[in-house]
Order: structure tokens, then C-alpha cells, then sequence
């Protein structure tokens, strides 16, 4: 497996480009294209589900995304020591009836020398929200773009 630059020991600047690729991948929307970016057994807690590999990381993407309609991601660095990256992040999805949401959350990262994430520990929290209440609005499946604001900006 080849490197996935920028390679720990993450600097500030280096831990934001992490998360900045981190938030396109998850914004492609593509489950196989996101798993590349961990190890072959990397480890997972989501909300409550507890998995490793990346063949029951694509599993979960896949039906994570058919649930969560519409989705849009940004993350944002809260710190980074070494190896690791702690970031927050929020996102807005719609479920199937037309019902939005915004998902406000934090993971914590660790990755191997190789820069690929080893270990992903994420909390989130749902709010329910009025489709007029939206904030992430640009096309998606794919990256957010340069001059949409982050977290900070938007009060989030």
C-alpha cells in the first residue's frame, strides 16, 4: 500500500489538509474510494457500531448513504498531536419521507506511519431541522467548495 500524505507527525497546517481530504472522500459519497483511506483492519466505533476492515468499512458507507439522503459533510481540527487528529464536524441529510437533519459530531483519529487511519472513534448527535434551516447547500455527491464557509464561520 502507498502513502496517504500528509503523513504523521501532523503539524497544524498538516492535520487540515488531512481533514480537508478526509471531508472530500466523505463527500464523494463512494464507499470504496472513503475505505482506501484507512488500513486493511482498521477499527471503527460509529454512534454504537463497532467493526474493523475496510470491507465492513465500505458495508457500513454503503448503507449509511442509502439512508442518509443528500448528505454534506465539514470537518474542522480541534487539535493534533503525533499521529493523531481530533476534529468536529457537522453534516445535513434528509431521510427517505423528505425529513431533514443536521449531525453534529466528533472523531478522533490515529493514524500509522503510512497515513492511513487506523483507528476512527466517532459521537454524533442528530437535530432535526427545517429544510429552510439548511446551511450546506452546494452540488452534491462531491467537495465542498473553497470560498463555502467552515464550521466557525456558519455558528455551527
Amino acid at each position: 500500500m502507498s502513502a496517504r500524505p500528509p503523513l504523521p507527525p501532523f503539524t497544524a497546517e498538516t492535520a487540515v489538509q488531512k481533514a480537508r481530504a478526509a471531508e472530500d472522500g466523505w463527500n464523494s459519497r463512494d464507499p470504496a474510494r472513503v475505505a482506501l483511506a484507512y488500513t486493511e483492519d482498521s477499527r471503527w466505533r460509529n454512534r454504537a457500531e463497532f467493526f474493523a476492515g475496510r470491507a465492513a468499512i465500505v458495508e457500513f458507507l454503503q448503507r449509511k448513504w442509502a439512508r442518509e439522503l443528500d448528505y454534506r459533510l465539514i470537518k474542522e481540527v480541534w487539535a493534533h498531536a503525533g499521529n493523531r487528529i481530533a476534529v468536529r464536524f457537522v453534516y445535513e441529510w434528509r431521510d427517505d419521507s423528505g425529513s431533514w437533519f443536521r449531525s453534529h459530531g466528533n472523531e478522533n483519529w490515529d493514524f500509522d506511519e503510512q497515513g492511513l487511519m487506523r483507528e476512527r472513534h466517532a459521537s454524533i448527535n442528530d437535530v432535526p431541522i427545517r429544510e429552510a434551516d439548511r446551511l450546506f447547500r452546494w452540488p452534491a455527491p462531491g467537495p465542498r467548495p473553497a470560498a463555502h464557509p467552515g464550521l466557525t464561520a456558519l455558528g455551527l
